[in-house]
Parts: structure tokens; sequence; C-alpha cells
């Protein structure tokens, strides 16, 4: 294997490099990825149920940092205390009363919610943008190793005078796994990606349930403050 790459153009040891690079850090966001939705989606499920089953805000809010890893709970966290923020105001104050019922504080809760939604669903999708990346340069990158090889072959031809399989198929067999390997590497990242793609808008559908969910329930706090 040493001496086959020894007799290979820098050109295309420095492909070959790239396409490996490109295979490994593919592979470890894929492994990765995998594990954090997984992760994700076990501790949703989990806090869900704790959730729908306690339904007292304070009582769920007790026991918050069960779920350090679930990004309902941390979404939950920053509406509570928006909501508690907003229930907080003065009751014997008519005017500071209406403040914190009306569709106002509703609003803002609403900002907060949709704020850290998008922060935690940056978190799921970061890196992944690598997978797409390496699906749609690393065929291009292959390819033009082979061409290079080719070059480099119909070289060998000219200075050697001779269009035998001896001159021909070493130069022809060096371009064309350049291309093999290209689509190697791409195949895994371009299936990787859709399928952590779909993984994580199952979670972003979770997220905005429950955001919708939580809105409702204070919502109908609300109403019962007026």
């Amino acid at each position: 294997m040493l001496k086959y790459l020894s007799n290979m153009s820098p050109v295309i040891l420095v492909v070959l490099a790239a396409l490996v690079f490109f295979s490994v850090v593919s592979w470890a966001i894929i492994i990765y990825k995998l594990v954090q939705i997984n992760l994700v989606k076990k501790n949703t499920r989990v806090f869900l149920e704790f959730f729908w089953e306690t339904k007292e805000f304070s009582l769920v809010n007790a026991e918050i940092d069960r779920f350090k890893d679930c990004p309902l709970a941390l979404l939950f966290k920053e509406g509570y205390r928006e909501t508690e923020h907003f229930l907080a105001a003065d009751p014997g104050d008519a005017g500071a009363l209406r403040l914190s019922t009306d569709s106002s504080g509703i609003e803002n809760i609403t900002r907060s919610l949709r704020k850290f939604s998008s922060q935690e669903i940056d978190k799921l999708e970061r890196n992944i943008g690598f997978l797409a990346t390496t699906g749609s340069t690393t065929p291009f990158i292959g390819l033009f190793g082979t061409v290079w090889g080719i070059m480099i072959a119909f070289r060998n031809i000219g200075l050697a005078g001779s269009t035998s399989l001896d001159i021909v198929a070493p130069g022809i067999s060096e371009a064309l796994i350049t291309t093999a390997i290209g689509l190697a590497v791409a195949i895994p990242a371009v299936i990787g990606y859709n399928y952590i793609q779909g993984k994580i808008r199952g979670q972003v559908s979770e997220i905005d349930n429950f955001s919708y969910d939580f809105l409702n329930i204070v919502q109908r706090i609300f109403n019962a403050k007026k």
C-alpha cells in the first residue's frame, strides 16, 4: 500500500488527503449528531411525561434541573421566568394588573420562547452544514484528481512513445481511484445529512408544539387573573 502511494503524484496525494479529511470529519459529525439527537429525543419524552403528569408550573420548575439536556425543559424554564415576571405585578395596582394580563404579556412571552427556540434549534443544526458541503464538493475533488491523473497518464504515453498496457494502466488506475473515493465519501455524507435533518425536523415540531401548549396554559392563567 505504501509503495503504491509512493508512486502517486503529489497532486493525487493531496486530493486523497483532502478526501480522507472530509470522510473522517463527516463520520465524526454523523455519529455525534445521532447520539445527540437520540439523547434529546429520550429526554424530551421523559420531560413531556413529567410535565403533563404534574401540570403545575411551580412543581415542574422545582424539578427542572433533572432535565438539563432537554430543549423543552430549558424552553419551559425561560417561559416560566417570563410568566412569573408578569404575574408578579402588584394586584393592587390596576394598571399593572391590566398590563400583566393583557395581550402584551402573551406577546412578550411568545417572543422570549421564539428566541430561545431558535437558539436550541441552532444547537441541533450546528455542524451538519459540513455534511452538505462534503456531499456536494468531494465528487468534484475526486473528479479533479481523475482529470489530473489522466493528464499524467497521457504525458507518460507521450514520453514513452508507447501505448502498451504497462504504460497506460498505472496512470488510468491512479486517475480513477480518486473519483471512486470521492463518491464513497459523498454518498454517506448526503445520506447522513438527510437523515439527521429529518430527525431535527421532528425535534423542531416537538419544540413548536410545546411552545403552543405552554402559551395556551399561560393564556388560561392570565384570564383567570383578570
